[in-house]
């Protein structure tokens, strides 16, 4: 049997970036590239001063970066000439002109040397020129160093403009899932959720940064090189140029059998990270069951791959910059040598060649950067749009215009008049659903998985919207107010803990701003929070994580059932609220809930039915039906369904033993 098939259920793969990801990183292609970036380019219009400002800094920074060569080929022909001028000076009598000393050197027999003398500037008897030579170097100089600046000041108006956009693509996608119905959250998986509002911005951000000075930088210099050369010499400007489409030949043969090879990487990255996942969290049954070995096994067998997918995918891509560097060395010597035959010929100055070679050498690297963000763009397009669709998801229904204020003090009746709810339209949930809860009441709902127990708690909190009929609070139908002053009216306790990174104290106070340091220890001491808070050596200012790994599951419910005591609300949902702590606190905290419940509605979900003898009324849910309703003792003595229940949990199984 092979190690494959012997490994345990493996996690899903995650993938991070990488080297080399321009080239080799398979990114995700974008469903639609033109729209999506016109899209994005629309978003940006309040950056549309800064953006034309980062245009003509751009094209400030290339020009005199441009014009740099030409003028330092202009300094290599002032030295040319001045050297060539004193060996004339030399072999020729003071006063002689350059048109005598080419026409004595061809009667010399020196052609090539009269073509050079004639094609140059260089006067018998003058040497080097060096003021003239200083003060060209020094605009030179002064030109680069304002190359530098232009280009600098352009590239922090860039990052500006970057994260100016992207903080503003975070504000719209925050405000949105502020908006964004629970229909919407539950109907998506969280991770899938989080890697849009967090992974996909950062790329947009990347992508924005990497392409868009360099983008427009490239492109500038590319014309602005292209036209230098062709005013340089037209001749070699159309032999540089007839490199340019092997170059991107190469390049493109070379990145397509490279591609495969990254995508086999990163498979094999992520199975390898999904088995040290289950290894790690799962550490303790590996290490029980004595499958450690098994384990070693699996991570050597995959560790081999990715190292050799890896070397491949390297090692292939790795070819790409050697390859298009013997082009251009290539394309270097070709410059070279019909450059020098025509600097021999007369028909060219040494230092136009010079200058030459350095645009060919500025020509081609551009086009390389053009061509590698090709992917980075579609990548980062595909992010867009995956934030677009977050965007574009509908909303939940809008508050009110004039909402009807709750009724002050608020009394707490609920009632639920024929209410009818479904999360998919072919499947009906609820259907004329009717029910009152009068003012300190407390109302318990149980019944299987399924029933419906957790959908009654979400209409009531308006997290779903009832499809027919309507809840009413204290006569006013939910609808007519507004979310906000609905949520405010109740407290709410889930079986599943949330806390957030801050100290305990903060973490109980989160219900209640401004509440002071007695108000906090008083609703600890009420839940029994306070009695495992001082074992702490830090007591109420210990920091939890945003997980709460430093404490228990029960003490972080327990944290949570303080928050809702502080928060002292008038209606109080309590979702298996005690399903984490032992017999002896849950016991102390029903006590503390007793106390909390006096006066106020309460809905108690609860699967241990020990916990709810004392409600006033018990609901019996099954398919989304109350299908029996009545005090503790009323339900067992009908012997329906809650008595099947009640059965279930509390009468021993009896097995026959051999």
């Amino acid at each position: 049997m092979s190690t494959e098939t012997r490994r345990l259920p493996p996690a899903a793969a995650r993938r991070g970036p990488g080297p080399m990801m321009n080239l080799g990183m398979p990114g995700e292609k974008s469903m639609n590239f033109r729209g999506s970036a016109m899209r994005f380019l629309r978003e940006m219009r309040s950056e549309r001063a800064p953006m034309a400002l980062i245009v003509v800094l751009a094209v400030a920074s290339v020009v005199l970066a441009v014009i740099g060569p030409k003028l330092l080929g202009d300094a290599t022909n002032i030295i040319f000439d001045g050297v060539i001028g004193a060996q004339l000076g030399e072999a020729f009598p003071a006063g002689t002109t350059t048109d005598q000393a080419v026409s004595a050197l061809r009667a010399d027999g020196q052609d090539t040397f009269a073509d050079v003398v004639a094609g140059s500037g260089a006067v018998p008897g003058v040497g080097i020129d060096f003021d003239q030579l200083w003060q060209l170097l020094m605009i030179v100089l002064v030109i680069y160093v304002g190359s530098f600046l232009f280009g600098w000041l352009q590239g922090r108006l860039t990052a500006v403009v970057v994260q100016r956009t992207v903080y503003a693509m975070r504000q719209d996608v925050e405000a949105k899932l502020s908006r964004l119905p629970l229909r919407y959250i539950d109907s998506q998986p969280r991770g899938e959720l989080l890697s849009r509002v967090t992974n996909d911005i950062d790329n947009v951000a990347q992508t924005l940064q990497q392409t868009l000075s360099q983008l427009i930088t490239s492109v500038l210099t590319v014309v602005g090189v292209l036209v230098m050369m062709f005013w340089i010499s037209p001749l070699l400007a159309v032999i540089a140029l007839v490199t340019v489409p092997l170059s991107i030949v190469i390049a493109g043969a070379i990145a397509k059998r490279s591609r495969p090879q990254f995508m086999e990487q990163w498979a094999w990255t992520g199975k390898l990270n999904a088995h040290i996942e289950e290894m790690y969290t799962g550490h303790s049954l590996v290490t029980v069951f004595g499958r450690q070995a098994e384990a070693a096994e699996v991570f050597a067998e995959r560790n081999e791959k990715l190292y050799d997918s890896s070397f491949r995918a390297q090692f292939i891509s790795g070819i790409i910059q050697p390859a298009l560097g013997f082009v251009a060395n290539l394309n270097y010597v070709i410059v070279a040598v019909v450059g020098g035959l025509r600097v021999a010929s007369g028909t060219m100055t040494l230092g136009d060649v010079q200058a030459f070679i350095q645009y060919s050498r500025q020509f081609t690297q551009p086009i390389t950067q053009i061509a590698s963000m090709a992917n980075l763009l579609q990548s980062g397009v595909a992010s867009v749009e995956r934030v677009f669709e977050l965007l574009d998801a509908d909303e939940q229904s809008p508050d009110p215009a004039d909402p009807t204020p709750p009724v002050q003090p608020t009394r707490g009746r609920v009632e639920f008049e024929h209410v009818a709810f479904s999360y998919s339209p072919d499947k009906p949930l609820i259907q004329d659903l009717s029910l009152v809860a009068e003012p300190g009441q407390t109302i318990a709902i149980v019944g299987p998985t399924g029933a419906g127990k957790t959908t009654l708690v979400n209409l009531l909190m308006r997290f779903y919207e009832v499809d027919d009929g309507r809840i009413t609070l204290d006569g006013i139908d939910t609808r007519d107010l507004t979310r906000d002053a609905l949520r405010s009216q109740m407290g709410m306790v889930l079986q599943d803990t949330w806390l957030f990174g801050g100290t305990l104290a903060e973490n109980i106070a989160y219900g209640a701003d401004g509440a002071t340091q007695e108000e906090i220890v008083a609703a600890a001491e009420a839940t029994h929070v306070d009695r495992f808070v001082r074992t702490l050596p830090d007591g109420y200012a210990t920091v939890v994580d945003d997980e709460g790994a430093n404490v228990s599951a029960g003490e972080k419910q327990l944290l949570t059932i303080a928050r809702a005591f502080l928060a002292d609300p008038p209606i109080l949902i309590l979702d298996e609220a005690t399903s984490s702590v032992d017999t002896r606190t849950e016991v102390l905290v029903q006590q503390a809930m007793n106390a909390l419940r006096h006066g106020r509605t309460s809905f108690v979900i609860a699967h241990r039915l020990s916990t709810i003898r004392d409600a006033d009324a018990i609901l019996v849910m099954e398919d989304g039906a109350i299908v029996e309703q009545g005090s503790h003792d009323e339900l067992l003595a009908a012997g329906g369904a809650y008595a099947r229940l009640y059965a279930s949990q509390f009468a021993a199984a009896v097995a026959p033993v051999d």
